[in-house]
């Protein structure tokens, strides 16, 4: 009578499993209205576009004694920043997410030598998350703000020049940069000051500069007075 009892309670109840945990997101998707707020951002593309829009991303924001960085680039290789004493590439501190064949997205180390990215074994990189969709390679990851002194690794408590580069890659390897000249920050940044700060990829510098508006308003002028 008791085993026909609970067989009896446990089919009642067979159509309303145990809850689950809802799914967990894997990576966390870029905020960009903390921007300029909370961390420091740099866009790279059309006016007005985010984290997922942009032909390059990045933020930085201090946590304790370290600084996370998320970066995205529209590319399905690699997307890096550097921290360079000036605007050339030559003698940087570079971390860069690769995008590999197995289709992770691994954080790693690079030391610029001349024009060519050498990789460092030693990758200060830590809590490292990365992903590839819609033909972007975003990550996320933290170093920390102080480091022993070390040639191919920076104290980001300093200001440097950022270096901005993004790229494809050959079964894992990085290769050459996307464009000829990779944007570089304005003025040297501190991770201590949080700026949102827009550059105009190519394709939107052409009616930017004050050199072409006033050519434009000068031929606007030119077309509506006539000639002579």
């Amino acid at each position: 009578v008791l085993v026909f009892y609970f067989v009896m309670i446990f089919s009642d109840y067979t159509g309303y499993p145990f809850p689950t945990a809802p799914p967990v997101d894997p990576f966390a998707k870029i905020r960009v209205d903390d921007c300029g707020k909370t961390k420091g951002c740099f866009r790279y593309g059309k006016p007005g576009c985010n984290a997922e829009t942009c032909d390059y991303f990045l933020s930085y924001r201090r946590i304790g004694a370290d600084v996370e960085f998320e970066l995205s680039a529209d590319t399905d290789g690699w997307v890096a920043v550097g921290f360079s004493s000036d605007k050339k590439m030559g003698g940087d501190d570079v971390m860069a997410c690769v995008h590999d064949d197995n289709g992770r997205v691994r954080i790693q180390h690079f030391y610029n030598v001349g024009q060519w990215a050498k990789e460092i074994q030693r990758n200060p990189a830590r809590d490292e998350e990365g992903v590839f969709e819609n033909n972007r390679v975003t990550c996320r990851f933290k170093r920390p703000v102080y480091v022993p002194r070390e040639e191919t690794i920076v104290d980001l408590h300093l200001s440097w020049y950022y270096l901005f580069a993004w790229g494809p890659a050959i079964q894992g390897s990085i290769t050459r940069h996307d464009i000829d000249s990779p944007p570089v920050s304005e003025r040297v940044v501190s991770i201590y000051k949080y700026e949102d700060i827009f550059m105009p990829s190519a394709a939107y510098q052409t009616f930017s500069s004050p050199f072409c508006l006033l050519l434009i308003v000068a031929l606007t002028f030119y077309l509506l007075m006539g000639t002579p």
